[in-house]
């Protein structure tokens, strides 16, 4: 028998209600000592999905009006029986409501561990599990969308698909290897060169969107950079929507790095404001300009500055040289005030161009698009199978090249019995993916990283 297990299933501030979730062989039985109904009627009495409203109880003394809504087992979130009482979300009533839960006999759950039951209990699978998490965090359109497929189960389903072809192709081999008197069909070799193409293909196609569905899911690393007041920190202010970086006109205002997360679009942006690229005899201010450079060139995404109404100077030199083969994008800033830039040189070293003025909250649709041609995700389509994270990328990983080298010792008439122990190590790797063979270590670290109460 499971542990009954309770959280707080909202968030750790004032709001409009509070949630406090119960599940377990004895949710119902726990939540009846807490909650009593209006009208009288039990929770046991109830059926699943079933809400009433009551109050909630401390020694007899009522302490708040509450909503209990019931869900009965197997048609619950985690599997089990559930009940989820709503209650004013004070963050002392909702504190004081689960402490009552506890000491009516529940324990207090782990992080995911609610997911974790219904992943266990065959709700949803690993990979639908972590579309749960990811969810949770997204911070923009693209990445709700991404992140919810993949909880309905796009990128399980891809998955089975190319799963199913592998384990009939392997059934087959292996039985007519290992029972070569029976009257099995052989496995013909073009039906199996083709199970074994399509499958590393569908494979491929999802590696090769990996890159693009974590972009949308887990953001862009981008610095900002650029010499002394070209409006690095008023570009950071801008897209931030605050005064995020202190901005003046006194050269090397920005002395470490300003770190933020912004929506440009559909996309996230972490954001990092630098400081200021020149030569400088300031101890401190040297150590800032040092570790500029160094962001541009681990950074995904170089926000690169440029003061439109000055000519280019040695710091902008300096720039262009610390950009050379990173993906970068030339920000005209300041295009409210007379062109004195030298156009010819920005065109000729970048091949990605936007004007804005930064003070005017001008541009950011521009940079958006730019920012999107770069990295190209134009055409990106949040409604197909996305490997959400590096986990599930190493599992298709590892099977890619388990089939690749299948394939190729198909097409070279390799014996089938040695063809199957690559197919069987892919088809391994696959079901670790959506959790069907990963270990408890694997599962425990996956869910880990949940808040608590979900």
């Amino acid at each position: 028998m499971a542990e009954t297990i309770a959280a707080v299933a909202t968030g750790n501030s004032v709001s409009g209600i509070g949630v406090i979730r119960i599940s377990g062989d004895k949710a119902i039985e726990i939540a009846q000592k807490v909650f009593k109904s209006a009208d009288g009627t039990p929770l046991a009495e109830l059926k699943g999905y079933t809400a009433k409203y009551g109050n909630v109880y401390s020694r007899s003394e009522s302490f708040d009006n509450a909503i209990a809504l019931v869900f009965r087992n197997p048609k619950s979130y985690t599997g089990e029986d559930v009940v989820e009482i709503s209650v004013h979300g004070g963050i002392f009533i909702v504190e004081k409501t689960l402490e009552e839960v506890l000491a009516a006999g529940a324990r207090p759950a782990g992080p995911g561990e609610f997911t974790k039951r219904a992943f266990l209990n065959g709700k949803m699978d690993l990979a639908q599990a972590e579309g749960v998490a990811s969810l949770i965090s997204a911070q923009g359109q693209e990445a709700a969308k991404v992140s919810f497929n993949l909880l309905k189960g796009s990128l399980s389903s891809e998955i089975s698909r190319v799963l199913d072809k592998l384990i009939d192709c392997s059934a087959l081999m292996a039985a007519w290897v290992d029972y070569p008197d029976e009257e099995i069909p052989e496995l013909e070799e073009d039906s199996l060169i083709k199970v074994l193409t399509d499958s590393k293909s569908a494979l491929e196609k999802l590696l090769k969107n990996y890159e693009n569905g974590a972009v949308m899911t887990q953001g862009v690393d981008t610095v900002i950079a650029g010499k002394p007041n070209a409006g690095k920190s008023t570009l950071m202010n801008m897209l931030s929507g605050a005064e995020k970086s202190i901005v003046t006109h006194v050269k090397g205002t920005t002395r470490d790095i300003v770190e933020n997360s912004v929506r440009l679009g559909s996309m996230v942006l972490h954001l990092s404001d630098t400081a200021g690229i020149r030569e400088s005899d300031d101890i401190v201010e040297a150590i800032g300009i040092k570790k500029a450079v160094e962001k541009i060139d681990t950074a995904s995404l170089v926000l690169a500055v440029f003061d439109s109404s000055e000519p280019l100077g040695d710091e902008d030199k300096m720039l262009i040289d610390a950009c050379h083969g990173k993906p970068c994008i030339a920000v005209i800033n300041k295009t409210d005030l007379d062109e004195k830039i030298e156009m010819d040189i920005i065109n000729r070293e970048f091949s990605s161009v936007v004007y804005i003025s930064a003070k005017n909250n001008q541009g950011a649709q521009e940079l958006e698009r730019e920012v999107k041609k770069l990295l190209g995700l134009e055409s990106f389509d949040s409604s197909q199978p996305i490997l959400a994270n590096k986990r599930q990328k190493q599992c298709v990983a590892n099977a890619y090249e388990y089939i690749s080298r299948a394939l190729e010792d198909a097409q070279n008439s390799v014996t089938y019995d040695a063809i199957n122990v690559m197919i069987d190590s892919a088809v391994d790797e696959l079901l670790s993916l959506t959790g069907k063979k990963a270990t408890e270590e694997v599962v425990n670290n996956i869910f880990s990283r949940f808040c608590v109460g979900k």
